[in-house]
């Protein structure tokens, strides 16, 4: 199918090229690759071989012709001059006075007529003349080219053409086609001895890595600089320096600058020619050296108008080559190898003046790499740091590693009795609280007292990053804590908010299910006395945040360094150096959620969470401290912009947390019904109860996998954050009931009750069963569940009770309240007067 097809592209340029004919759509519109060319390229040598044929057959037949031409020529030579006779004649017989006026007039006539001849002889004399000097000096041109003295050649066709030009004949008549044909059939065989010198005088052989270039050669008559004049008559210059260099660059350039090669070889000058020798090192004042060697070579052998046509085709794809494969290998990640650096760009400055000096151009690209040294090294010194960040996140998160965050703060008389009901360990070596304040010590003394805090550290005006999360340890607890026990009202901040708009920062409010507290003014015996307690707590963060800690305090240092380097080639990169933390960090939050999602363990949010808030905490440590050295100069200090960064990565963090928290949410409520309510779908009291345990198992192993992660303080946020969401959604089902009657009331405080184990988590750590949990300071709506589950299980006098005695004012409102009773008990005369008691004591309780 091949061979037919390139049969058929052959026939198609042969009718092209002598009838002017243009191929049909089917013929034009077919693909021809390179398997074509073959059999292409045999039909036209036989068109060419057939055209030769023709034309020496036509010019062995027309020599007898033109022969004849001239001896016509010659005869009527011999008639004009016998006209001419005979025309003198008849003027003498004119002149004489007895020729009637008759035989004047047929004189005239014949005279006239004989003129004409005249002209006519006189024209085709003329074209049988310029015919014989056109084909002698095509005759010539055949003789100087089988001498292969082809600019002699090529001068002479010129002047055969001009001749042709000047034939007073028509071009389409038949002996003018013969001598067009002759003349373009003797420039292509002048072509071909010209084309057979240039490779004698120009010789590449690719196989053996070798290039011989030479003035002269033995046997043939024509030079490299008159081969020059050959290569400008054929237009030929820019297509030849370009074969030149597709050759040198196979033989020569190629294998020297290809760095995949196990070893590469050296350049050679021998006599007259450039070639491969040996074996050269890879370094690039080795390189630079042999294509210097390369030029020089070029430079000299070569006429300077052809280097100049050399570079046009050669630079635009050795120097791009050069940059990305070489110089872009040995630009140093660091400033340990500047020296190496500053002498490699030496070695290319030293280059481009030698390419300038040999008369090549098209180097700029090169000179321009030089020049934007700074900013080279910087770009290479950014991806080798944003590798670095993707290849430490593909490596997996390591390890997990766990870190304590450590704050003082001052803290009144009041909110440390608070810590130590909370189960706040103290420092001292006194474990009574009130005992370490009632020592009879100055009231102004401060002692120092550790407590542990948990790793959220974000900054609460900022509502996307949320706030710190500073919780307080249960550890050997010394008093207990009644369900209604307020939260710490410590300054500390909070954990980050979520999306569904938790409040971690209600611990200190007057919020329900928390018992008002006595300001300290207020209290017998109290004393405006403060202290200091340092606050600990332990958290755990994956094997990401150390490297990306010790990349940018790199980064810096080198900074630090180049402010003060004014003679160092990259010292103006010292400005973008201070940049790329801020592209470090950006890589980290672009890419982590990615891998952070595959950990194994399923916390990977939370891990992202505690890194992202731990890397904050350090980077704010760092700009304090490098704002504090003595060592920096004061433009390396105000250098360094971190802050924009810490708040973003604080943001980040607290985008982490609220992910996974609305995740988590959204899976406990579509455990139980989604959008739909819980209580009202198809299915027993059975199924209700494998649907409560399937949400509280979720929070359960939810909480067992953050336990290893988040902080004591945190986890107890976030897992109460859930609680409180699971506690919500049932209240909200049975607050959209439309009547519950006995037994529905039964069977959901069960469900209540299966939900209340989840105590069990909050219980404070070394206590047993026994203790008194703290759900209810992270679930807002636990004590709200726990008394509906009382309001449920009472009569009407017990709901009184509830209302006026004990604290289901604190939780319930009293529409709230009203449309309970309305659904739980039917419409009677004590069912309105419970009804009216409790509308007319809104507030019990104050």
């Amino acid at each position: 199918m091949a061979s037919s097809d390139g049969a058929s592209v052959g026939r198609t340029l042969v009718e092209f090229a002598l009838q002017g004919s243009f191929p049909e759509e089917d013929i034009s519109s077919r693909h021809v690759g390179a398997q074509d060319f073959g059999s292409a390229l045999e039909s036209l040598a036989v068109a060419k071989s057939e055209l030769e044929s023709e034309i020496h057959t036509i010019n062995e037949e027309t020599s007898a012709d033109v022969q004849s031409w001239v001896t016509n020529a010659k005869a009527v030579e011999d008639d004009i001059s016998r006209s001419r006779t005979l025309a003198n004649e008849i003027i003498r017989r004119a002149e004489a006075p007895e020729v009637s006026g008759q035989t004047i007039r047929e004189a005239e006539d014949k005279v006239q007529f004989l003129q004409r001849e005249t002209i006519y002889n006189r024209q085709v004399y003329e074209a049988l003349t310029s015919i014989q000097r056109v084909n002698q000096l095509l005759d010539q041109v055949e003789s100087m080219r089988n001498e292969r003295r082809v600019l002699e050649s090529l001068h002479l066709l010129e002047k055969s053409w001009s001749a042709i030009d000047e034939i007073p004949a028509s071009k389409s008549c038949r002996v003018m086609r013969i001598l067009n044909m002759r003349a373009f059939e003797l420039k292509s065989a002048v072509h071909d001895v010209f084309n057979h010198v240039w490779n004698s005088l120009v010789q590449v052989n690719v196989e053996k890595g070798q290039i011989t270039i030479q003035q002269t050669q033995q046997g043939e008559p024509m030079n490299l600089d008159e081969a020059l004049v050959g290569l400008k008559a054929y237009k030929e210059v820019n297509q030849r320096m370009a074969l030149l260099w597709h050759g040198l660059d196979d033989a020569i350039v190629g294998p020297r600058t290809n760095l995949k090669n196990s070893t590469l070889p050296a350049i050679e000058i021998h006599d007259s020619s450039l070639l491969l020798k040996g074996q050269a090192d890879r370094s690039i004042a080795a390189l630079f050296s042999d294509l210097e060697q390369i030029m020089g070579y070029l430079s000299h052998r070569l006429p300077d108008e052809l280097v100049q046509a050399l570079s046009n085709v050669m630079m635009p794809d050795l120097v791009p080559r050069i940059k990305s494969v070489w110089l872009a290998s040995v630009v140093p990640a660091s400033l340990k190898e500047i020296d190496e650096f500053q002498a490699v760009l030496g070695t290319v400055r030293a280059f481009c003046v030698s390419l300038g000096k040999l008369n090549y151009t098209g180097y700029e690209e090169l000179q321009d790499w030089i020049d934007s040294a700074p900013r080279v090294w910087l770009t290479k010194r950014r991806e080798t740091a944003l590798d670095t960040v993707r290849a430490k996140l593909a490596d997996g998160l390591g390890d997990p590693k766990e870190v304590e965050r450590v704050e003082t703060q001052t803290v009144s008389r009041v909110e440390g009795a608070k810590l130590a009901a909370n189960g706040a360990p103290a420092a001292t070596d006194d474990d009574d609280w009130g005992a370490a304040w009632d020592d009879g010590t100055d009231n102004q003394e401060k002692d120092s007292t550790e407590i542990p805090p948990t790793n959220a550290g974000q900054d609460g005006n900022d509502e996307d990053e949320g706030a710190d999360a500073w919780g307080w340890g249960d550890d050997d607890a010394t008093e207990e804590q009644s369900t209604t026990a307020p939260a710490p009202t410590s300054s500390v901040p909070q954990p980050p908010t979520d999306d569904d708009g938790d409040d971690w920062g209600a611990w200190g409010d007057d919020t329900a299910g928390q018992a008002p507290v006595q300001p300290a003014s207020q209290q017998p015996n109290s004393q405006p006395q403060t202290r200091e307690m340092t606050l600990r707590e332990t958290y755990k963060i994956s094997a990401m945040p150390e490297p990306v800690l010790a990349l940018i305090a790199a980064i810096l240092e080198d900074g630090a360094f180049l402010v003060c380097s004014e003679g160092n080639p990259v010292a103006a990169a010292a400005a973008g150096l201070y940049g790329l933390p801020t592209f470090v960090l950006a890589m980290f939050r672009a890419v982590s959620p990615y891998y952070y999602a595959l950990d194994a363990s399923g916390g990977g949010n939370m891990f992202l969470y505690n890194d992202a808030t731990y890397l904050s905490e350090r980077l704010a440590e760092a700009t304090a401290t490098w704002k504090a050295r003595e060592d920096l100069s004061a433009r390396a200090i105000n250098m360094l912009r971190l802050d924009n960064d810490i708040k973003m990565l604080k943001s980040f963090a607290a985008r982490a947390y609220s992910t996974e928290m609305t995740t988590q949410r959204t899976i406990v409520r579509d455990l139980l019904g989604g959008v739909q309510n819980v209580l009202q779908q198809d299915g027993d009291a059975s199924d209700l109860i494998m649907q409560v345990e399937a949400a509280t198992s979720r929070i359960r192993s939810v909480a067992a996998i953050w336990s290893d992660i988040l902080s004591n303080s945190a986890w107890c946020q976030a897992v109460g954050s859930l609680v409180d969401s699971l506690a919500g959604k049932i209240i909200a089902d049975v607050l959209d009931l439309s009547a519950i009657g006995q037994d529905e009331a039964f069977n959901i405080a069960n469900l209540i009750a299966k939900i209340t184990e989840l105590d069990d988590l909050f219980l404070p750590p070394g206590s047993s069963n026994s203790g008194v949990p703290t759900t209810s300071q992270y679930a807002e709506n636990w004590l709200r569940l726990k008394f509906l589950s009382e309001f449920l299980q009472s009569n009407l006098n017990e709901v009184k009770y509830l209302w006026m005695e004990s604290d289901l004012s604190l939780y319930f409102t009293v529409d709230e309240v009203i449309d309970l009773i309305g659904l739980s008990f039917a419409d009677s005369p004590r069912t309105r007067e419970i009804t009216r008691e409790i509308t007319s004591n809104p507030q019990p309780r104050s």
